[in-house]
């Protein structure tokens, strides 16, 4: 469980992050949503220690992570789980190598228990018989598959995705949204997803968090807000076409 309490960040006279408090759950997929300069990117920042906060907590299962030094940020990187908005695979690696990459920064396992594990994140992901590729041979569906295998090859306690679906088609979104909703689910992690795909906020949205004005301004599940009386949030999602298909069918 990830809690964050109070968290305040501003840029100079510029407030980002005002008071903002939430609670993300293990074993569920926690999206944060809000429209661009909402403060969705800082707050992401703000938890996984990119970015220190001005004033707040960020506790990692009690642990305040603000308060750790470069020794103890360094052992919670090994509990953690990054997926980047580009994928953000190396071209001069193959995938396996790719996947193989955090394991050989941070793990004290033998190379074949590396390379086993590493394998069976890449099985995991129904991208094994790619192993041997180079990512700029991948389609971004893939980069995004191997990128998610990389993400769990630590067999992280905290996953991180940031955009998960950015630039990819309808289709291949879903696929990476059940992805990251059923890895969530079998290996108990707790999940932060920071998007604007209103796909994903219907289709894995167990836990969703509005950020409106550097605030949060709604909180709730994928079932509730559809019903929402908040004006922010319904001019929010109404906006996107799934959104004004999905509440005509429930009508």
């Amino acid at each position: 469980m990830i809690e964050i309490k109070n968290i305040h960040k501003n840029f100079g006279t510029q407030t980002v992050l005002n008071d903002v408090s939430a609670v993300f759950d293990n074993g569920k997929t926690n999206l944060i949503i809000g429209q661009s300069g909402a403060g969705k990117t800082v707050l992401l920042k703000c938890i996984v220690g990119l970015l220190a906060p001005d004033k707040g907590k960020v506790l990692y299962d009690g642990r305040n992570v603000v308060t750790f030094g470069k020794k103890e940020r360094l052992m919670l990187r090994r509990e953690m789980g990054m997926l980047f908005q580009n994928a953000a695979l190396f071209d001069s690696m193959s995938v396996l190598e790719n996947v193989m990459f955090p394991l050989e920064m941070f793990s004290d396992k033998s190379y074949d228990e590396k390379l086993k594990r590493a394998r069976f994140c890449l099985e995991r992901v129904n991208m094994i018989e790619a192993q041997d590729k180079s990512p700029e041979e991948l389609s971004g569906g893939m980069q995004k598959r191997a990128a998610i295998a990389r993400a769990i090859a630590l067999e992280p306690k905290y996953l991180f995705c940031d955009e998960p679906n950015s630039g990819l088609d309808p289709k291949t979104s879903l696929i990476i949204d059940e992805l990251i909703h059923d890895i969530t689910k079998e290996y108990n992690i707790t999940t932060i997803v920071n998007t604007h795909d209103m796909n994903s906020v219907m289709g894995i949205g167990d836990h969703i968090i509005f950020l409106a004005n550097g605030e949060i301004s709604w909180e709730g599940n994928k079932e509730e807000i559809l019903h929402t009386n908040s004006k922010q949030l319904n001019d929010f999602l109404f906006s996107s076409e799934i959104l004004r298909r999905v509440a005509s069918e429930k009508i």
